[in-house]
């Protein structure tokens, strides 16, 4: 049972002298007697990130309420207080990554990527253990944003080889520790689950956890440099709500029926519908909006829909109407180098 939601729930009378400003009674409160404190957490938090923990198959867990990014910089500044000096990469990896890199002072090696059809493809084997030979850990994406996995089973017994930690920032795959083959948390020391991207938490609320003690004794002192000591509740409640939702069977089949039917990009996430639109994708993304449906996003060649155990299957039929009267255009071949460029901010 949720016990964050109940904490708030059974709030009594409540005169605020407290922040925040707004001085109504409600989930939306500050560290009180009650309420526990996620700095320091020993009441309904720590409860709360024992339960995570365990759903997620964790040694230890850390709410987040500042996104996943504040978790990729805690598992970063975890390796860097290990001894760590240069990471392995992969080349598209989240901005997040680079950007704790150079306030570590750390230094990325970066595994190349190829590219097929204008979508990156998850780096080789043989790439990643190239990379990881120049390097002390190595980070992983998986899934990425077109739900393609990173090769985890082979990137596992590679840092076994060596000695050296597994980090994998699963802020896209949340919803994937019903399936531990396909889970970051069955392969990685130390993960990210980015819970509100595809599972029903608020925005910003995401998770970060160790696979033992000893990495979640490192990774307790990395989050309490970048976490923040005025977390929302609303937000922590809502994560822990997200982790302990129940799988959804119906959606899932509904999903991988409909990238069938409607011809969408083979990909390895059902919660990603991958539909290739080419030159017509701006056209598409019109109609579709006209018609009140959003979808993630538009690359000039793709248009993803992002779906959730939430998702309604007479939505995914809604949608399924509408994009099977659009017309495509072709999508081009892959860029004449093949590879993706290292994140860049610009010049």
């Amino acid at each position: 049972m949720p016990k964050i939601s109940d904490m708030l729930k059974g709030q009594g009378r409540h005169l605020s002298f407290h922040t925040p400003g707004h001085k109504r009674a409600g989930a939306d409160i500050t560290e009180l007697s009650y309420s526990d404190n996620l700095y320091a957490p020993h009441g309904v938090l720590a409860e709360a990130e024992r339960e995570i923990a365990a759903v997620l198959g964790a040694a230890r867990s850390f709410l987040l309420t500042d996104g996943s990014t504040c978790g990729v910089f805690s598992m970063i500044a975890a390796v860097k207080a290990a001894g760590a000096e240069r990471l392995a990469v992969p080349a598209c990896s989240h901005p997040s990554v680079f950007h704790a890199l150079e306030v570590m002072g750390m230094k990325p090696v970066v595994a190349a990527q190829a590219a097929e059809r204008g979508i990156p493809l998850q780096p080789s084997e043989e790439e990643l253990g190239r990379a990881l030979k120049e390097a002390d850990a190595l980070l992983l994406t998986s899934p990425d944003y077109y739900g393609f996995f990173a090769p985890m089973e082979a990137a596992r017994a590679l840092c076994d080889g060596a000695g050296k930690p597994l980090l994998i920032d699963g802020a896209h795959g949340s919803h994937l520790h019903f399936t531990p083959a396909c889970y970051a948390g069955g392969y990685a020391d130390l993960w990210v689950d980015g819970v509100h991207k595809s599972l029903p938490a608020l925005t910003q609320g995401a998770v970060v956890s160790a696979k033992t003690e000893a990495w979640g004794e490192r990774l307790r002192r990395s989050v309490r440099l970048f976490r923040t000591t005025s977390p929302s509740y609303p937000i922590m409640a809502s994560v822990e709500y997200a982790v302990k939702y129940p799988r959804s069977p119906a959606i899932e089949r509904a999903a991988e029926a409909f990238k069938r039917e409607y011809a969408c990009v083979p990909n390895q996430d059902w919660t990603k519908l991958l539909i290739p639109f080419g030159d017509r994708c701006a056209e598409a993304q019109r109609a579709l909006e006209r018609r009140g449906v959003y979808p993630e996003f538009n690359d000039g060649n793709y248009l993803m829909f992002y779906l959730s155990p939430c998702t309604k299957v007479r939505d995914l039929k809604r949608l399924g109407r509408i994009v099977g009267k659009l017309p495509r255009g072709e999508v081009p071949g892959q860029a004449p180098s093949g590879e993706i460029p290292i994140y860049s901010e610009g010049p």
